[in-house]
């Protein structure tokens, strides 16, 4: 008499498992590929903020800088708004490229279009978030004034710039991989931004007519709302508002959510 054999039914993953197992091989795919196949990868993470940073060092000594900013140290106020551009910045052009790079995955039904932008966003802040506290413990040791006054309102818009970010990477890994042209201006436009978000500058002393469009652009507001928590006595830019931010902010990642999931197939057949 034969005896049955009992067969062992495999067991179904849910669909969160199956997307956190995607995320999970790409993130250590983008990891290695970011940190280890470019031996100069981690020097030039370092070496462009540092650059920035020694060459402002050197234009301080000319324009007086700290006389121009008022409740913060010129260098660390610098610091801080140039860590927090570095991050929107990189969200951004890292966005721009992760759909082509990653074609070739697209062949497992598992993989999504968003899913090499959700990886490379969330790779980048958390290396950009490893160098932004280097630069604050050798602030420390040289003896500047980087700590943050406000610590959980330092790591909160922190977190918002990330946010900020991931949107507007979501946005134009949409846009980009379509029009080819977008992608040209997406890169074309970095070194502007970088002048009229006040990094290096600060935007208080220009004319109100300036200022008043300069602060639609919200990488202003990000990056002066950060620098508060820093400087406990830092007097923002007129017209700051965290309302804005975060008006602008939900809209892009709202928008760059909705634009994958209109044009998935198309950038999947790309």
């Amino acid at each position: 008499m034969t005896q049955p054999t009992s067969s062992a039914t495999p067991t179904r993953r849910t669909p969160w498992q199956v997307t956190r197992s995607v995320w999970y091989a790409m993130f250590m795919r983008e990891a290695v590929s970011r940190t280890m196949t470019d031996r100069m990868g981690w020097f030039w993470m370092i070496f462009e903020p540092l650059a920035f940073t020694l060459i402002m060092v050197g234009i301080r000594a000319f324009i007086r800088g700290d006389k121009l900013i008022v409740g913060a140290d010129f260098i660390p106020w610098m610091i801080v708004g140039m860590m927090g551009f570095f991050l929107i910045r990189e969200g951004m052009m890292r966005g721009l490229g992760a759909v082509e790079a990653n074609s070739a995955l697209f062949a497992y039904r598992q993989v999504q279009p968003i899913d090499p932008v959700l990886v490379r966003n969330f790779l980048e802040g958390m290396l950009r978030t490893f160098i932004f506290l280097l630069f604050i413990v050798g602030g420390l040791m040289l003896g500047l004034d980087i700590n943050p006054d406000d610590a959980i309102g330092a790591f909160a818009w922190w977190a918002s710039v990330w946010a900020l970010g991931l949107g507007l990477g979501l946005i134009v890994s949409v846009v980009g991989g379509l029009v080819p042209e977008v992608a040209k201006i997406v890169r074309m436009i970095n070194m502007p931004l970088l002048i009229l978000s006040g990094v290096i500058f600060p935007l208080n002393h220009l004319p109100h007519w300036l200022l008043e469009y300069l602060m639609l652009n919200p990488i202003v507001h990000a990056l002066e709302l950060l620098r508060a928590s820093f400087f406990e006595g830092y007097h923002v830019v007129h017209g700051t508002s965290a309302t804005y931010f975060w008006m602008f902010t939900l809209s892009t990642l709202a928008l760059g959510m909705l634009l994958h999931v209109r044009f998935k197939d198309k950038l999947k057949a790309k």
